[in-house]
């Protein structure tokens, strides 16, 4: 538990700041299954628009500092492949 009151604010702002991260992290990730769906499903076309929205996602979260760069990288690397890899 927090005893100095800088303490206890830090505490307050990094509640504050996993909640606003959470919902970022959240909508990051619904993007990158969206992509593995449409990848599973076979539909290459609608793998592809899938892969164009998350791609900005996954920069603009990478940017922010929410995952790593090269995490960010090696997602849309992997994805990518899996797109292009389909007949």
């Amino acid at each position: 538990m927090a005893n100095t009151p800088s303490a206890r604010k830090r505490a307050r702002q990094a509640e504050k700041r996993r909640e606003h991260n959470k919902g970022r992290r959240s909508m990051l990730r619904t993007r990158i299954k969206n992509v593995i769906k449409a990848i599973k499903a076979g539909d290459k076309e609608s793998a592809q628009q899938a892969y164009e929205v998350a791609v900005p996602v996954i920069d603009r979260m990478a940017n922010k500092g929410l995952l790593h760069r090269n995490k960010a990288a090696r997602h849309k690397s992997r994805l990518n492949q899996h797109i292009r890899d389909m007949a």
